[in-house]
């Protein structure tokens, strides 16, 4: 027999009305928002009933959807008269009674019911006592429904807990839209034919949209859900369709803090009347509010597509926590990977260390499964082990649910890929449909964590051959700063065929170059390899920029691929700042000036390469001053399905305009932006061209062929060196002239061209010939040998020398260091001697 006591019964208070004292707390629920509530569960009046001071019945003290008196319910029960309501306080066990049932009582405290209603009788019940009785209303002759006797148990529930915290000491309130609010059960009125909807607090709090900057219309609610849901939502949108009068369904809503969660509707339709349009009424809850039913399969359904759309671990990872930990109430899921005998964690939420155990913190993410037997033992067995509150385990497990433990072995190809822990810190149920979806998650979280496996390890691969085609490091350069982005697209193969290059074309030029072969795919990617060796060779070997764009595009036409790519190629004189541009039905390259003003460089154009093999391609100058930003990028960037051309580099202009200069990594990051989920790779090449910090006086001489050629050239070099007041150092480079000059003479043909550079601490000599072929120093150099040794001697006499192509042919030079040029005095200007 329970115990009878708690609340007294202090007279009947209107709904949404507080208690003395309590007025300025404004209820989070109003009437309206309740009535709504109790109109779906198939009720027109809810009512409160509480024990009085004198153990002699049960009082009204609450009643919401109209006056008691109106539906012929009397403002106190007898527990000694034989009434629905009686019988549920004294037994503990709800009654629910069609309008048949309802008149058979004749006599008593409900015989003044009017005819045709139905009534429902729920006590109201905390540790163990009876508390009152909750009492509902409804004008359906055949009673309440089982889906709408399961929200009105659970409103009952709620409103016990309130009842029991007004005992313990807490301050009053309204009882029906508090305990609402507690149950966080909203509800809503949509007008089909015009869009709008009347939703209450709890429904905007759930969709994370503040009272205040909602608009009534039912695209803002939409606006908030997850795209992939809905097409869910879309019958609740059109009522006419034959199957909207009644829907249940679940979706996802993000809120402003980007958190993913899942709610439940229900909703039925209210047809047209003479003096109403037609209505869809309908609640909202989150998941863990309202329990399945053992026939809903909503929630396998949106895993099955959720899981689907996973392509990696991590992917997966949060769809079962979206799936698992809020729909089930749960307070902490874990998923882990099983590698031979060790358990690789790939999600804990929450992620904050303090809500695991100690030894968690301590072992993961590479945790031994030795140290916790008997989640060994339920990985052995494979199949679903459900722990209890107070179930002997383990403190590595006990701990993660001290309230309920459910550990979920993940079968896929006939083994067990990993494990899914799920942990409650209350005492929690496992009811049959909870055990059905548990099952059901872990065989396809199972056989989606092994897709997800491979697919990573596609994309792993991917990665490696992505960072192996494109260069590791871009050089360091005088007078300026280079700096290279590069992002996969997020669909198919991570790989694609932007690229990019810097390359150092001599101690004063470099090139840019960036450039797109069609697609994104394993054959792009191989593509671009080709490309961008056959660019630097090209360049590397002294050729104009137009005659480097050229030869890559009779190359790719040779190739007969299916393929085509775009480039654009910029050779810099980072001495002068002229910079030459050659552009092959690429993007036009954007520059940022001195003064903050951007703008596209007006570049003219040619055929992509692979289209035309005699396709020309103009070559363009411009002047470059310091402080000047050049950006190369390709159009991933600035195009996509949702973005226009043109107004994608205007974008890119302006993040430009307001990057600042004085970072250009963090400026390229700011270009970039939040790329969201690309539908193309991205790569950009930016450059910030500072001048020299010091700029290098030069002097050449063009070397005639004649039997005293060494000594004409020893003779300008003798002349230049005075000049620059370095007689101090005229042995070693003479040497080092007689040496480079003899042997361009001797062993080449053609013109032979001697350049002197002095720049800060060193004196470049370097002789062009027409000979593509580099010295080679010889292996051996004996007594008897009669040549050999030149080489050894510039090598032993400088402090750096070596051989780069040029046009036409070669350019051997040597540094030698010398003081700083500050303490020679001033210096002759630029000399050209022919």
């Amino acid at each position: 027999m329970p115990h009878f006591g708690g609340v007294r019964a202090k007279g009947p208070r209107p709904h949404g009305a507080g208690a003395a004292g309590t007025a300025a707390l404004a209820p989070v629920q109003d009437a309206a928002a309740t009535e709504r509530v109790l109109a779906f569960a198939g009720a027109t009046l809810a009512a409160v009933f509480t024990l009085g001071d004198k153990l002699d019945g049960l009082h009204l003290v609450e009643a919401a959807g109209g006056t008691a008196a109106s539906f012929g319910l009397p403002e106190r029960f007898t527990l000694s008269a034989g009434s629905p309501v009686s019988d549920a306080f004294l037994t503990g066990r709800p009654q629910w009674l069609t309008s048949a049932a309802l008149a058979s009582f004749h006599e008593g405290d409900t015989a003044g019911i009017r005819a045709g209603l139905s009534l429902g009788a729920l006590p109201l019940g905390a540790a163990n006592r009876q508390l009152g009785c909750f009492v509902v209303v409804g004008d359906a002759a055949d009673g309440f429904g089982t889906e709408q006797r399961g929200l009105l148990k659970q409103y009952a529930d709620a409103v016990a807990d309130r009842l029991q915290a007004e005992a313990d000491g807490a301050a009053p309130l309204p009882l029906l839209s508090t305990a609402l609010r507690d149950l966080r059960v909203g509800s809503f009125v949509l007008v089909p034919d015009t869009g709008l909807v009347e939703a209450d607090t709890t429904v905007l709090e759930l969709f994370g949209i503040a009272p205040d900057g909602f608009d009534g219309k039912a695209d803002t609610l939409l606006a908030h859900t997850v795209p992939e849901d809905l097409p869910t939502l879309m019958p609740v949108m059109e009522p006419s369709l034959p199957t909207s009068d009644h829907r249940e369904l679940e979706f996802r809503v993000r809120r402003p803090t980007g958190e993913l969660r899942w709610l439940t509707l229900s909703c039925r339709v209210r047809r047209a009347t003479v003096d109403r349009p037609e209505q869809v009424l309908g609640v909202v809850a989150a998941a863990s509010a309202l329990r399945r039913s053992a026939d809903d399969v909503s929630q396998v359904q949106w895993l099955t597509a959720a899981l689907d759309d996973a392509t990696t671990v991590r992917d997966v990872g949060q769809v079962v926590v979206s799936a698992l930990r809020e729909p089930l109430g749960a307070d902490r899921v874990a998923l882990a990977e099983l590698q031979d005998d060790r358990l690789a964690v790939t999600v804990l939420d929450p992620p904050q260390p303090v809500a695991w155990p100690r030894t968690w913190r301590a072992e993961w993410p590479d945790a031994p499964i030795d140290a916790l037997p008997t989640l060994r033992k339920a990985l052995r067995r494979g199949r679903m082990s459900l722990w209890p509150a107070g179930a002997a385990l383990e403190p590595g497990l006990s701990e993660i649910g001290p309230g309920a433990l459910a550990v979920l072995p993940l079968p896929a190809k006939s083994r067990v890929t990993g494990v899914c822990l799920v942990g409650w810190d209350e005492p929690h149920e496992f009811v049959p449909a909870e055990r059905s979806l548990l099952i059901a998650t872990a065989g396809l979280i199972g056989q989606a964590l092994m897709r997800a496996h491979a697919y990573d390890a596609e994309q792993e691969l991917a990665t490696m051959l992505q960072r192996s085609l494109l260069p590791r490091r871009l050089p360091e350069l005088p007078g300026g700063v280079a700096v290279a982005r590069y992002l996969p697209a997020e669909r198919g193969l991570q790989v694609g065929g932007d690229w990019y290059d810097v390359i150092a074309l001599s101690e004063t030029r470099v090139a840019l170059v960036i450039g797109d072969v069609q697609g994104h795919s394993a054959a792009a990617a191989t593509m671009m390899g080709q490309m961008r060796t056959a660019v630097r060779a090209y360049a590397v070997e002294g050729h104009p920029p137009d005659v480097v764009v050229s030869r890559a595009n009779r190359l790719l036409v040779g190739m007969e691929s299916d393929l085509f790519a775009t480039c654009c190629y910029v050779e810099l004189d980072l001495e002068e700042g002229n910079a030459w541009f050659v552009r092959a039905g690429h993007l036009p390259p954007l520059v940022r000036r001195p003064d903050g003003s951007t703008g596209e460089v007006q570049v003219e154009g040619g055929l992509p390469l692979g289209v035309l093999a005699e396709a020309e391609f103009p070559m363009t100058a411009v002047t470059l001053a310091p402080g000047t930003v050049l950006v190369l990028v390709t159009d991933g960037l600035v195009e996509s399905a949702g973005l226009p051309l043109d107004e994608g580099m205007h974008r890119t202009c302006d993040a430009l305009a307001a990057a600042d200069p004085s970072d250009p990594g963090r400026m390229a990051d700011d270009l970039l932006g939040d790329a969201g989920r690309r539908e193309d790779d991205i790569a950009l090449l930016l450059l910030r061209y500072d001048g020299p910090k010091v700029r290098p006086v030069r002097a050449g001489y063009v070397v005639w062929r004649l039997p005293d050629a060494v000594m004409h050239a020893r003779r300008f070099a003798a002349r230049t060196l005075r000049a620059w007041k370095m007689t101090e150092h005229a042995d070693a480079v003479l040497l080092i002239v007689s040496e480079l000059v003899t042997n361009a003479v001797v062993h080449t043909q053609g013109a032979v061209r001697l350049d002197l550079t002095r720049a800060a601490d060193r004196v470049r000599v370097a002789v062009s010939d027409s000979s593509p072929r580099a010295p080679a120093k010889p292996v051996i150099v004996d007594w008897e040998a009669t040549g050999g040794r030149g080489l050894l001697l510039i090598e032993s006499m400088s402090a750096a020398w070596g051989s780069v192509p040029v046009g036409g042919g070669k350019q051997v030079w040597s540094e030698i260091v010398v003081p700083d040029p500050a303490d020679a005095g001033p210096a002759e200007g630029r000399g050209d001697i022919a």
